[in-house]
């Protein structure tokens, strides 16, 4: 039994505060049957206040989106010098910008798409590259704000330009990939298992399917040639050493194999937190590699640092 005090961050005030609260209500449960002495904590405005009162031995980082995988809450756990899980402040931030996460990847010879930054105002009436396409917003996660665009598609999508729109005000507009849904987690120097996502019902790998029940089937070992199996798993680890991530991160990808086996591998991006309640997709990857839940989350613990 550990003994260490673990101060688990979730909730925040993210579009993902539902699927941190999730991750972290799981996260703390384990680790509390892994024998450590946790502190749930619903991160509010005042988490320095918090913490430098509590002075846990280390964070479990629960947080997810915007503040909480951005680098904010990463610069003010330096400051506090409490070590936490996941990566350190500069590989957050670049990670959670899908444009600056892209040029560092390409720069790293990772295959990935042609895109474009854009302010959402600047769409007018023509595309601004030939259908079809997807518009992401640059700093968000769990799908939130992801529209593609369609072949026969007249006009971009005017919900970018709408008061409805909750997402910032720049979007990266990526060419679409076809193909299947592949992602592979990371758990420092080593790839995790290939897992393929087939959404259920639904055009792709969205909010819903991702955490409705029913809403996605993960096949792990992916049943895909090993070249590609290895590739991906490649990949994964060369852009979690690019971005500087450490503990655990997930990249996605998409592989087209219409034409032929082997086919098309492109990163799309990586998430370093992902989700972390049992069924979700690194927990699952772990647990192909032998690790129960709990002991994943104690090598995620044990890990933990400062100037990561």
């Amino acid at each position: 039994m550990s003994g260490k005090h673990v101060a688990v961050l979730m909730g925040g005030f993210s579009s993902e505060r539902p699927v941190s609260l999730a991750s972290g209500k799981a996260c703390a449960d384990a680790l509390e049957a892994e024998g450590y002495r946790v502190t749930r904590i619903d991160v509010e405005r005042d988490v320095a206040a918090v913490l430098a009162e509590l002075r846990p031995d280390v964070v479990f980082n629960a947080l997810h989106g915007p503040f909480g995988e951005d680098g904010t809450i990463q610069g003010i756990l330096e400051y506090l010098e409490i070590p936490y899980t996941h990566s350190g402040v500069l590989a957050s931030a670049l990670a959670m910008d899908k444009g600056q996460a892209k040029i560092v990847a390409a720069a790293s010879g990772i295959p990935v798409a042609e895109a474009k930054i854009m302010n959402r105002f600047d769409f007018g009436s023509e595309h601004p590259i030939a259908p079809p396409y997807v518009v992401k917003p640059v700093r968000e996660g769990s799908s939130f704000g992801v529209v593609i665009v369609k072949e026969d598609q007249a006009h971009p999508p005017q919900i970018l330009t709408s008061d409805e729109w909750r997402y910032g005000d720049l979007v990266m507009v990526e060419r679409y990939i076809y193909g299947r849904e592949l992602t592979c987690g990371v758990m420092g120097d080593k790839a995790l298992g290939v897992t393929e996502v087939l959404p259920q019902g639904l055009a792709f790998y969205n909010y819903e399917s991702k955490y409705a029940p029913g809403g996605s089937k993960h096949v792990i070992p992916a049943q895909i040639s090993p070249n590609i199996y290895q590739k991906v798993q490649s990949l994964a680890l060369k852009a979690h050493q690019a971005l500087g991530c450490r503990g655990v991160s997930r990249s996605d990808f998409r592989f087209d194999d219409r034409f032929s086996e082997e086919g098309e591998v492109i990163w799309l991006e990586l998430n370093n937190q992902p989700g972390m309640t049992p069924t979700s997709l690194v927990p699952e990857m772990a647990l192909h590699a032998g690790l129960s839940f709990g002991e994943f989350l104690r090598w995620m613990v044990e890990d933990a640092s400062c100037q990561r």
